[in-house]
């Protein structure tokens, strides 16, 4: 019952959030000098009922206030709208959506499984040889802009042939059995994951490493190592555990990290994922699609936090008490 009364008050929370991010969005999108419809009425392809429905969908010839409640009470309908191509946003967004969160949770866990491993390690051999090196690396992979790597891994397979060097899929992909299909994904995955995966990791890795100094040095793990408990046993059943609940807090911002860190990485892969389509989107001014686009990266971003916070409540009781 505390398990769900502490869900339930976490999503109330979550509401206000949306509001702001939309009301924020909205307003400088609206207020920028230029016609949201631009790119619909030059296309020839686009009706002019569809035209004058958008229109009077989005209320453009009223104050921008009552705009701003006809689109959301429209986006919390399922009423989308269209993108400037004609298409229908919710579509783009079905398309674009799940590329993203295969993306991001398969950089997620290779980041954890390595992260935490290494950053015990550090911490235990501090000062060793091995922590001094994987200092050197972290720094630079802190210090490296994803958008360059991502050119530099572009270039380097471009000049190896290795890699396919753009989208998620090959040109014969609905031609591949299961397993093909299944081998060329991961063979589009490669560069995007490893430069995700490589600025991440830095990160991670350092904080995990900091998190564990600070705990073998409490008093308790001094009170363990006394009452003879092995070194293996004090590591991994006091401190770590303990480490690891700053770690759990830091799951959430890890996930909107990625987010942002993806938009560029997927618009140099020209990987078919929410971040470039808000990128697009913005270019080309396409209120509709950034609106949507920006409202489900946000809901994206709130359950990754939501995630933390169940995972840190199921490891920390004092969490659900409080």
């Amino acid at each position: 019952m505390e398990f769900i009364k502490y869900i339930s008050k976490r999503l109330l929370q979550t509401i206000p959030l949306l509001i702001i991010v939309s009301l924020i969005s909205f307003f400088i999108i609206r207020l920028a000098p230029i016609d949201p419809l631009a790119e619909l009425r030059i296309n020839p392809s686009i009706s002019q009922e569809t035209l004058d429905k958008e229109i009077h969908r989005l209320k453009l010839d009223k104050p921008i206030y009552i705009q701003y409640f006809s689109w959301a009470k429209s986006f919390v309908k399922g009423d989308l709208g269209y993108t400037s191509a004609g298409e229908k946003v919710a579509v783009k967004l079905k398309e674009r959506i799940p590329n993203t969160i295969l993306l991001t949770s398969i950089v997620i866990f290779l980041t954890w499984a390595a992260g935490i491993p290494l950053g015990v390690i550090a911490a235990v051999k501090k000062e060793t040889a091995f922590d001094r090196m994987l200092t050197i690396i972290s720094s630079i992979g802190m210090a490296i802009p994803s958008f360059f790597f991502a050119i530099l891994m572009l270039m380097f397979a471009v000049k190896t042939g290795w890699f396919p060097v753009g989208g998620l899929t090959s040109y014969n992909f609905n031609e591949m059995n299961f397993g093909g299909k299944v081998l060329d994904i991961s063979r589009h995955l490669v560069l995007p994951v490893t430069v995700l995966f490589t600025i991440s990791l830095s990160g991670l890795q350092r904080q995990m490493r900091a998190n564990m100094l600070e705990v073998m040095d409490s008093e308790y793990v001094k009170f363990a190592r006394a009452k003879g408990l092995s070194e293996f046993k004090v590591i991994f059943k006091h401190a770590l555990r303990n480490a690891l609940n700053p770690m759990i807090t830091l799951l959430g911002f890890e996930f909107a990290g990625l987010l942002s860190g993806a938009a560029l990485t997927e618009y140099v892969f020209q990987y078919p994922g929410l971040g470039r389509l808000i990128l697009e989107a913005v270019m080309k001014s396409d209120i509709n699609l950034v609106m949507a686009s920006l409202m489900m990266g946000t809901i994206m971003l709130i359950a990754g936090n939501l995630l933390a916070d169940i995972l840190l409540m199921l490891t920390d009781p004092r969490i659900r008490k409080g």
